[in-house]
């Protein structure tokens, strides 16, 4: 039996097997999709480097240390975003063999860290920041489940796990010890 996440079937009386993986990364639509992450990562760039450190400058208490954890984060995963196309194309482009790229797909994490839409202060932050973040995560999404779709038999996949947010531990760590001095 097939493991259903390859989206592999077999045709009937010995017909050949099609991967989905396989037949996506040769379609237009990945190349769709390349072309939409990769925009986002330089609209990302031009934005933190251009309007958003002019946004940032006008920030004040809180909200200025929040910016700067979601946008590490938000270019954290877009890096790793970036590098899944990269893998994928290059494989693609026959750049590299499947288990180079398996090798490579293994270093990069497509880690879900918790949406900060949840976060207090995020309606703080300026609009073109949250924007991007929600943009980022739509293509986070996105590229999971092809990730999760593309996994050839005998692969892994590499299921994002739900991790403790390290960065927001820290903040809430911080927001207590400045609470206990103000009170």
């Amino acid at each position: 039996m097939k493991d259903k996440t390859n989206f592999e079937f077999n045709a009937p009386a010995g017909g050949v097997t099609v991967s989905f993986g396989e037949r996506f990364q040769a379609s237009g639509q990945f190349d769709r999709v390349f072309k939409e992450g990769m925009s986002l990562v330089e609209r990302t760039a031009a934005y933190l480097d251009g309007d958003g450190r002019k946004a940032a400058k006008a920030l004040t208490g809180p909200a200025t240390l929040l910016y700067t954890t979601e946008s590490m984060r938000l270019t954290t995963r877009l890096l790793d975003l970036a590098s899944w196309l990269l893998i994928r194309r290059a494989l693609k482009d026959g750049e590299i063999t499947p288990a180079e790229a398996q090798t490579k797909r293994a270093r990069v994490k497509l880690q879900s860290l918790g949406r900060p839409s949840h976060i207090r202060g995020f309606a703080d932050l300026p609009d073109g920041l949250q924007k991007l973040i929600e943009e980022s995560f739509a293509l986070h999404d996105r590229i999971v489940q092809l990730d999760l779709a593309m996994t050839t038999p005998g692969e892994e996949p590499t299921v994002p796990a739900l991790t403790v947010n390290p960065v927001g531990a820290q903040i809430s760590r911080l927001e207590r010890a400045f609470a206990q001095k103000l009170n």
